[in-house]
C-alpha cells in the first residue's frame, strides 16, 4: 500500500498545560519502553486497549455538554467514537499477531481501569489539556510503529501473513503482510495526532 505519513509532524507544547501533556507523554513512554523493550507486537496490544479510551471518554463528556448547552457538537462526538472504534480494531489485529499471555491480559485490566479514570478526570478538568496529550500519544505510537516496521524491515520481526480482521477492515490484498498492517496503523495513528492536536488548538482559541 501506498504509505503518504507525515512521520515528522510534531506540535511544539505553549503554555504550562501544553507542556504537562508533553512531560507526562514522555514519562508513560519511558515505562513502556522499559517494560516492553523491542516485543512491539505485545507493546501494541497493551498500548491499544488504553488507546481505545481516550475517544469514547471524550465523545461522552462532549455527548452531555451537548446536551447540558442544547447545542450541537461540531461534528467531535462522531469524529471521536470512530476514533475509538479504530483503536479497537488495532487491538483486535495484533491479538491474532501476538498472542497475549494471561500476565498481559491481567496489566490490560489494571493499566485501562487506571487509565479511564485518570483521562475521565482529566477531560473534566481541562478538554483541552486532554486533546493535547493524546496528540503527544500519538505521536509516540507513529515513532513506535516506525521502529516495529523497521524491524520487520531488517528481519528482526517475522513479516507473518496479515490477519484477515485486518485485510477485511483496511481492505488490503489477500497476500498483504505484518508490513501492509503496520503502514496501516501508523497511518491511522497520524490522522488521531492531526486530530486531538487540531482540537486542543481549537479549544485554546476559544478560551
Amino acid at each position: 500500500m501506498q504509505d503518504t505519513t507525515d512521520l515528522h509532524q510534531h506540535t511544539p507544547p505553549k503554555g504550562l498545560r501544553d507542556r504537562f501533556a508533553y512531560g507526562l507523554t514522555k514519562f508513560l513512554r519511558f515505562f513502556a519502553d522499559t517494560f516492553f523493550a523491542g516485543r512491539y507486537g505485545h507493546r501494541a496490544v497493551v498500548l491499544e486497549t488504553v488507546a481505545g479510551v481516550p475517544g469514547m471518554v471524550g465523545a461522552t463528556l462532549q455527548h452531555l455538554r451537548a446536551l447540558r448547552n442544547m447545542e450541537g457538537d461540531r461534528g467531535w462526538i462522531r469524529t471521536l467514537m470512530d476514533e475509538a472504534e479504530n483503536e479497537r480494531m488495532h487491538l483486535m489485529t495484533f491479538i491474532h499477531i501476538a498472542k497475549p499471555n494471561r500476565f498481559e491480559r491481567l496489566l490490560i485490566l489494571l493499566v485501562q481501569g487506571i487509565f479511564y479514570n485518570a483521562f475521565f478526570l482529566l477531560y473534566l478538568l481541562s478538554p483541552k489539556t486532554a486533546h493535547r496529550f493524546v496528540g503527544y500519544l500519538e505521536e509516540e505510537a507513529v515513532y513506535s510503529y516506525t521502529q516495529y516496521l523497521e524491524g520487520v524491515d531488517e528481519g528482526r520481526y517475522e513479516n507473518v501473513p496479515a490477519p484477515k480482521i485486518a485485510i477485511d477492515y483496511w481492505q488490503l490484498d489477500q497476500d498483504a503482510r505484518l508490513r501492509d498492517v503496520i503502514l496501516a496503523v501508523r497511518a491511522d495513528e497520524a490522522e488521531h495526532r492531526d486530530v486531538n492536536h487540531g482540537f486542543a488548538n481549537h479549544l485554546s482559541q476559544a478560551s
